[in-house]
Parts: structure tokens; sequence; C-alpha cells
């Protein structure tokens, strides 16, 4: 959890009294706020790197990342360096955002800015400063308990923080660094806020972000995370629960493995991009709602999984939206795209029908015994092996799967000169430094 300008570790408090108890919380102090105010690294990249090694320590298997405002650029930056495939990192499962800044340049009006440069041009921030500061950034007064504590975390704030964040942090240009990051994605603004209320996060972040739901708090301003802590609780709760948590877990040994110097970067990248929790709203992009809806219905039935299960069919969507397969195709078949979409259209209703009607179905399709005006029952038996194909291999390229299986052959070797590769090859022996040698199957 990452605050913002003049804030520390202490102004989440609120909201981690708020959350359930299934939460670990891990508040920060940024570089020159709260406990880190003599800091003298103070540049967004060194808060990105200070972020990034505590992450590390801390080696959750999953994690969020929450940031309000100035904590909301390094959050972004952290989410693409994990997803980047950065040692450690692994196990990013989403970001939410408080009025977040964004990784372009804040949107900040320059008179705003140089009355707050002023705040500290003799030294720290006085109680003057900080109040109006406070005044400036809420809908209604805080609690006492809340006021204070903000007006003390500004107070003993580094002017050097301070003047790095407004002089400089918040005019740097990220956007190239970060990328689109299609991670899921939270983004709750109060309603009287200004430059980064709604407006300002549908031109900023929610490009950044295209899988993010916005979310509005009437009556709260730029410090949601004091004036509405139960709410913004609430709303992380929600957040877990319907959008960022529902992908398969993986065991920590198997994130440790990931994460070690074992797995190349592209490796990690590519294992982080294919953990990412499917969207619960997923819009298709080359099939139709009705043929998406009979594909998930074949999927279910060809490759039946336990709940958290992985959207095979969004998967094969995306990845006929891309062009992306395994390359090939029978000589009798028409393009991917094509061969789908005219399959799916003869195979409409499937899931509506009884378990044995289904059951019949994929038998005729397996031994060529079922066809279409547009394709052959032999070419709908060449679609049905690709299917089932496309689908045991988006499934078995999940991380969940390959740590469900013990499988770790993509552990062969980091990016260094020499690759560690394998050893032991007989059947049935396995390296001391195979995590998974314990897992359960």
């Amino acid at each position: 959890m990452l605050h913002g300008l003049g804030g520390s570790a202490r102004a989440w408090d609120g909201v981690i009294a708020a959350l359930d108890a299934e939460f670990e919380a891990a508040p920060i102090d940024l570089p020159g706020f709260g406990e880190a105010r003599d800091a003298t690294d103070l540049g967004v990249a060194d808060m990105a790197d200070q972020v990034a090694a505590i992450v590390r320590q801390r080696a959750a298997a999953r994690w969020l990342l929450v940031g309000h405002s100035m904590g909301g650029k390094i959050a972004s930056i952290v989410a693409a360096r994990a997803l980047a495939g950065e040692p450690g990192l692994f196990g990013l499962a989403g970001v939410v955002l408080l009025a977040g800044s964004p990784p372009s340049p804040e949107p900040m009006d320059e008179d705003k800015r140089r009355e707050m440069i002023g705040w500290a041009a003799g030294g720290p921030l006085d109680a003057a400063a900080a109040q109006a500061f406070v005044a400036a950034n809420v809908a209604a007064p805080l609690d006492p308990v809340a006021q204070r504590l903000t007006i003390d975390d500004l107070e003993r704030s580094s002017r050097q923080a301070w003047l790095a964040w407004l002089e400089r942090g918040s005019r740097e240009d990220w956007s190239i660094d970060v990328g689109t990051l299609k991670l899921p994605a939270l983004i709750i603004v109060g309603s009287a806020d200004g430059e980064l209320g709604e407006a300002g996060q549908h031109a900023t972040n929610a490009l950044v972000y295209p899988r993010a739901s916005i979310v509005v708090e009437n009556n709260a301003a730029h410090l949601l995370h004091l004036e509405r802590p139960r709410e913004v609780a609430r709303h992380i709760g929600r957040f877990w629960h319907q959008r960022a948590g529902i992908s398969p877990a993986m065991p920590e040994e198997f994130v440790r493995l990931v994460g070690s110097a074992r797995v190349s970067r592209r490796m990690r990248a590519a294992l982080a991009t294919r953990a990412i929790a499917d969207d619960p709203d997923y819009l298709p992009g080359v099939l139709s709602p009705a043929q998406l809806k009979t594909l998930r219905a074949l999927a279910d039935r060809v490759l039946p999984q336990t709940a958290p299960a992985i959207d095979l069919a969004a998967r094969i969507d995306a990845q006929l939206a891309t062009g992306q397969g395994d390359g090939w195709r029978f000589a009798d078949m028409p393009p991917d795209r094509t061969a789908y979409a005219l399959a799916l259209d003869g195979l409409d209703g499937f899931g509506d029908l009884p378990e044995p009607e289904r059951q019949a179905r994929l038998s005729q399709l397996e031994s060529g015994g079922f066809g279409l005006a547009t394709l052959s029952a032999q070419q709908m038996q060449h679609w049905f092996e690709d299917l089932r194909a496309d689908l045991v291999r988006i499934w078995v390229a999940h991380p969940a799967t390959m740590a469900r299986m013990g499988f770790d052959g993509f552990a062969n070797g980091g990016d260094g000169v020499r690759k560690q590769g394998f050893e032991l090859l007989a059947a049935g022996e396995r390296e001391p430094w195979e995590a998974l040698a314990e897992m359960p199957r």
C-alpha cells in the first residue's frame, strides 16, 4: 500500500482496520516520508526500487498493489516491472489506484503547483500549510484522529522529498516504460476531486489499464483513504473476490521457483501474463457472443476444471484475435478464424443439450461422423482435434496447472551466460533445488 504526497504508511490505518482478515496489509513509507523521512534517494525510480525490494522480501504468492495519488504512479511502474518478468515480482494479481497519479506527467494546475512549492520554501511544511493542504483535498472535515495523523505526516515530510515530487517526479513521463497493463485494475475517485478525479482518470490511467473499473465515491475528494476508509476497504475486497483473485492459486514454493535465477525474465514474463485472472466480463474479439458461449460449453465438457477455472474459451478467442496459435493447420481446413466460426455456428445450442446428447455429439465429432453444409465431416473431425489441442495447450501452459502437475521444466536457465540446465535426468530423480519435489499432486 503506497501513500500519496505528504502521507505515510499510517495513512492506511483506517482502511487496514476495515479490511477482511484474509488480507495481509503491507503499508510502506516511501523515501522522504513517514519513518523514511531521512532518506536521500527521492526520485520516482528510487521509490519504485524500494517497493520492489519490499515485495521481494515478503515473497507473497499473490499480491495487490494499492497506490494513492503519488503512490499510484509508483504502483504502475512496479506493476510494469512485474509483468516484464523482473526477478522476485511474480504473483501480482491486480492494481488498485485511489486518485492515482498516472505514469504520464500528472495533470496539475501550475498555480497550485507553485503554491505547494512555496509552502516548503523555507523548510518543511508548517501547521498552516499542512492544514491548507488537507482543506484543499477533502470534501468535508476529517475525523479528529485522521486529521491529526495527516497534519503530523505532512509536517514531518522531508522538504527535499516534497520538492522532488512537485518539481520533478510528478512531471516525469514513464508512459513508454509502463505501456499498457492488461491487469485487473480498480480506480477509486472522489466526486469532488480535481485533476485526478473521474475525468482525469479516464484520460490517463484508464488508458494504461484497459481492464480498469472506475468507482466514484460521492461527497469525497482527494484523500479517499482518510475520508472513506471503510468504503475503500469494501471496494478492495469486492475487487479481489470478483476480479483479481478469481484465478487458480499457486503454492509459495512454485512462486519462489518462478522468481529464482533459474528462470529467465522472458519466461517469467510469459508466466506472469498467463497467471492473470480472466476478465469475467470478457467481450470476444473474433467470435460472436453465441459462438463464445458454445465454445465455453465445449471446453467445459472436453476439459472439465475445478473452481476457480481458467476461461479457456476466452483465451482461444484472444489467440484468434492476435493471429497466434500453434502455427499449423490441416491442409483441408480454412484459416483458424474461419474454421472456428463455421464449426461453432454448426454446434450452436450444444450447451443446452442433455448430457447424453452432448456426449454423443462429441463422439460423432471425434469419429468423423458429424458434418455441416459449410464443413465436411472430415473437416469437423480435424477441427475438433485442433480444438482439443488448443484447449489442452492453453490449460497446461497456465502456471497453476504446471504447479499442480509438478512440472518445472521451464527452470532450465536464467539470464546469465551459463544456463544451469538439469543434471539428473532419470525417471523419478529430482535435483535438490526442485521446489516441487514434495508438493502434493
